[in-house]
C-alpha cells in the first residue's frame, strides 16, 4: 500500500527556470549501502527508450568530500559535486550511513535550496533522516524502514511517521520504506511523470511488479528497538507483547504506565512512531499472521488467541493491513511452503492436523477411522498382487476370517444383496420378503456346493450395485 497525494499541497513551488524536470540528481554519501544507492542509478540512469521508457538525465553527486566508500569496501567516485544539484528537477537521497549521526550541513543547505526552487525531493530508506534533518519533513507524512521508524519519530516529533507504507507521496517530498521499497517509489515517480504504460515497461525490464499491494506490515518485527529499552514505557510495551492473547485496550496500558490516556498517547507515539491503538492492532494482526503460518488453529481460534473480540474483527483488520482474508493468506502461504514443511508451532499436544486440503467434516470417529484405513490401503499396492490391498482390508475389518488356511464363506448372490439393501432403505413389501427368503435358501445351497472364494471376491461382492445399476468390473 502506498500513500499518494490526490492533489499537490498548496506549498508546492513552481520549478525554477534553471532546473529541468528530466534531470535527476542522486546524492551519495560515504558509508551508504550499495543496494539502495544503485536503485535510482539503475532506474533513471539507463537508456531504455527502445522499451518505451522515456529517458532521464542522471547526475551522480557527491554529498561530501573524499572518496565514497560503500558496501564491501568499494570506493565510488561521483562525477559531480553539490553544485550540480542546482540543475535538477528531482533530487534523490538513496540512503544515509548512520541514523545516529547528523548529515553534512552543506548537503542540507543544497536540499533546502532545491526544495525552495521547486525541485522534487526524494528520500529512500534511511535517506528520510537526511530530509528530516533538513527540515523538509516537518508537518508532513513520511515513512522509512520499519526498523528505524520509531527512531525517526522520536528524533523528529513534527514528522508524521507511518511505518506501514511502502512509500509516501506528499507532492514535492516523497519517502520510501527500506531497501526494495525504493524500487516501488522510483516506479511511482516514472508513473507520475510519464504514465502507467511507461512504468509498466520499466517494471518488465527490471523484472518486478509494476505496483505492489500491501505495505510494510507483513515485514514488521515484534522485537523492540534498542532505544526503547531504557524508556519507562518499555515495560508496558513488553507486557502488551506477552499478553496479546488477552483482551485489553489502551486504557489498560495507560493505567499500567500510571499515566492519563492523553499523556500515554503522546509518550507512546514519540516512542514507537505510531498511535497506541494502531500499534496494538498491528501487533495482534502480526500475531495472527504467525499463527496462520505455523499452526492448524481455525480462524476463530486464531482470533481468540490474538485478543480479538470476534473473528469478524480479525478479518476486518487483517484485510486492511495485509490485503487478504486470513483463510486466503493461509492458503497462499501453504501453497508456497516446501513439501514436508508442516506447521508445528503452537499446536496443542494430541491435536491431529488436517490430512488434506479439503474442509474437515465432523463425522463419527468410527467412520473417520475406517476411511483413513481404506485410504491408506489403497495407496499401499504390493507388487505382484493387485488384490493384496483388498485382502488386507478384509483382514483388518473381519479379523481371522480371511487369514490363510481359514475357511471363507461363498459369495452372496446379487438378489440377496438387493433385498437386503431394499430392507435397509425401508422398502418393505411381500414381494421383497418372498424374494429375500428365496434368496437366503439359494445362498445356503450355493455355499454348500461352491468352493470358498478369495477375500478379493468378497470385496467385489460387497461393492455390488443396486437394482438397475450396472456392475462395476473388479481388477
Amino acid at each position: 500500500m502506498s500513500h499518494d497525494s490526490a492533489t499537490a499541497p498548496d506549498g508546492v513551488r513552481k520549478l525554477s527556470g534553471r532546473r529541468r524536470r528530466e534531470i535527476v540528481a542522486v546524492l551519495l554519501f560515504s558509508g551508504g549501502p550499495i543496494f539502495e544507492s544503485s536503485i535510482p542509478l539503475s532506474v533513471f540512469g539507463i537508456d531504455r527508450q527502445d522499451a518505451g521508457v522515456p529517458r532521464y538525465r542522471l547526475l551522480v553527486c557527491a554529498g561530501e568530500e573524499g572518496p565514497l566508500r560503500t558496501t564491501g569496501g568499494l570506493e565510488l567516485t561521483a562525477p559531480y559535486g553539490l553544485d550540480a544539484i542546482a540543475r535538477a528537477g528531482t533530487v534523490v537521497v538513496p540512503a544515509w550511513r548512520s541514523i545516529t549521526s547528523p548529515p553534512p550541513e552543506e548537503s542540507l543547505d543544497a536540499l533546502r535550496r532545491a526544495h525552495e526552487e521547486g525541485a522534487r525531493i526524494v528520500g529512500l530508506c534511511t535517506g528520510a533522516f537526511v530530509l528530516a534533518a533538513a527540515g523538509l519533513l516537518d508537518g508532513r507524512p513520511a515513512t522509512t524502514h520499519w526498523m528505524y521508524a520509531p527512531t525517526l519519530a522520536k528524533r523528529y516529533p513534527s514528522v508524521h511517521v507511518d511505518p506501514r507504507e511502502l512509500f509516501v507521496d506528499d507532492g514535492d517530498v516523497l519517502t520510501s520504506a527500506g531497501t526494495a521499497a525504493g524500487i516501488d517509489l522510483c516506479l511511482h515517480i516514472v508513473r507520475s511523470d510519464h504514465g502507467t504504460e511507461a512504468a509498466g515497461a520499466l517494471a518488465r525490464r527490471l523484472v518486478v511488479p509494476p505496483r505492489r499491494t500491501g505495505g510494510q506490515e507483513r515485514y514488521l518485527d515484534r522485537s523492540l528497538p534498542e532505544e526503547i529499552g531504557a524508556d519507562p514505557l518499555a515495560e508496558v510495551v513488553a507486557w502488551a507483547l506477552e499478553h496479546l492473547h488477552e483482551q485489553f485496550d489502551v486504557e489498560i496500558l495507560a493505567a499500567r504506565a500510571y499515566m492519563s490516556r492523553r499523556t500515554f498517547d503522546r509518550r507512546f507515539r514519540s516512542l514507537t512512531g505510531s498511535a497506541p491503538l494502531q500499534w496494538l492492532i498491528t501487533q495482534r494482526v502480526l500475531q495472527a499472521q504467525r499463527l496462520l503460518e505455523t499452526s492448524d488453529y481455525s480462524v476463530d481460534e486464531v482470533a481468540g488467541r490474538c485478543g480479538f473480540r470476534s473473528p469478524v474483527a480479525l478479518r476486518g483488520h487483517f484485510r486492511r493491513q495485509l490485503g487478504s482474508s486470513p483463510a486466503t493468506y493461509r492458503a497462499a502461504y501453504r501453497a508456497r511452503r516446501p513439501q514436508g514443511d508442516k506447521p508445528s508451532a503452537d499446536r496443542q499436544q494430541g491435536e491431529r492436523p488436517p490430512q488434506n486440503d479439503r474442509p474437515q467434516i465432523d463425522r463419527p470417529q468410527g467412520d473417520r477411522d475406517r476411511d483413513r484405513d481404506r485410504d491408506r490401503l489403497h495407496t499401499d499396492r504390493v507388487p505382484g498382487d493387485r488384490h493384496d490391498r483388498y485382502d488386507r482390508y478384509d483382514r483388518h475389518q473381519g479379523g481371522d476370517r480371511t487369514r490363510e488356511g481359514a475357511d471363507a464363506p461363498g459369495p452372496v448372490p446379487a438378489q440377496t444383496r438387493r433385498a437386503a439393501a431394499a430392507t435397509s432403505y425401508g422398502i418393505q413389501g411381500s414381494a421383497t420378503a418372498t424374494t429375500a427368503t428365496a434368496a437366503t435358501t439359494a445362498t445356503a445351497a450355493a455355499a454348500a456346493t461352491e468352493p470358498a472364494k478369495t477375500s478379493s471376491d468378497l470385496y467385489a461382492s460387497a461393492h455390488a450395485t443396486f437394482p438397475g445399476q450396472r456392475e462395476r468390473p473388479v481388477g
